[in-house]
């Protein structure tokens, strides 16, 4: 599907890849509905992009853990252009720490949001694209969605389930004009490194020494612009990727767990552990909130 001029509605648009998509789509002429729960934030955004032309960017205020506010996004949408070309399900939460470290509210938080946001866009918006006869749906999963990340498991449980989700719905679609792409990115530098507390959970133990910029890119090289990634996701969808993994690191790793997994695992096992000495060697402050689970 050639994207100039579509309609589109990018969720997580206030910042970080989903601002990137917008901007991206924003340059292609399209009719963006820029979605976020940050009110302020997607509002500036879209201005941003507006700005900049020769599409238009909306902003609407969505929380998508929240089936009746999607289903209400997807609708006026609709209603101001007729229908829906792309749905970019990108809205995501920081969420790491050790599986002993994590309370049920953490698993909670990251399945509402990474797992519960991307069932609710498919519900809203597939249906209609079915309707239409066309459409594309591309969910934001990640490359822990298909590599193993110790110190990550909420977060790898729900872009694993996002990937298999998207892999069906694809299969399930591919004959009746719907097309379906998982995004699975690494290392990209987004303002989800600066948003890992959540209100009325503790900070895990594991979290509190790291930074978890300088963290990631000891694993995994070097952060990667959410600009290129958008780029590179949309080439992906105008070729109809299944599975998009980038940057190219990303997609060595995806190949040498595929062919040598257990030799990856060992490694990443090894390296994480590294990790582990360094950062529980350190004191722990009396402002660390970790302790008070």
């Amino acid at each position: 599907m050639r994207l100039q001029g579509k309609v589109a509605i990018v969720t997580g648009g206030a910042s970080g890849i989903g601002a990137a998509l917008g901007t991206a789509l924003v340059r292609r002429s399209c009719s963006v509905t820029l979605a976020d729960i940050d009110v302020d934030g997607v509002g500036q955004a879209a201005e941003r992009l507006s700005g900049i032309g020769p599409g238009r960017a909306t902003p609407i205020t969505v929380d998508v853990a929240d089936a009746d506010a999607v289903a209400a996004m997807v609708r006026r949408t609709v209603e101001a252009h007729g229908g829906v070309d792309l749905l970019c399900n990108n809205a995501g939460v920081g969420m790491s720490g050790e599986v002993q470290e994590l309370l049920p509210g953490h698993w909670r938080r990251v399945i509402d949001i990474h797992l519960y946001g991307v069932i609710h866009g498919v519900a809203a918006a597939y249906p209609l694209m079915l309707a239409q006869g066309r459409g594309h749906i591309v969910n934001t999963a990640s490359l822990a969605g298909l590599v193993p990340s110790p110190g990550n498991a909420s977060y790898a449980a729900a872009k694993f389930w996002v990937v298999g989700l998207s892999l069906a719905l694809r299969a399930e679609a591919a004959q009746r004009g719907v097309r379906v792409s998982v995004v699975c990115p690494v290392g990209i530098d987004t303002p989800i490194f600066d948003k890992l507390q959540h209100e009325g959970l503790p900070v895990p133990r594991s979290l509190v020494n790291r930074d978890p910029r300088a963290f990631v890119a000891r694993m995994v090289g070097p952060l990667y612009p959410p600009e290129r990634l958008a780029e590179d996701v949309l080439r992906g969808v105008e070729a109809n990727r299944a599975i998009i993994v980038a940057p190219a690191r990303a997609r060595l790793a995806w190949r040498l767990w595929r062919f040598l997994p257990g030799v990856t695992s060992r490694v990443g096992a090894g390296r994480y552990e590294r990790e582990r000495r360094q950062w529980e060697s350190a004191p722990i402050g009396p402002t660390d909130t970790a302790s008070n689970r």
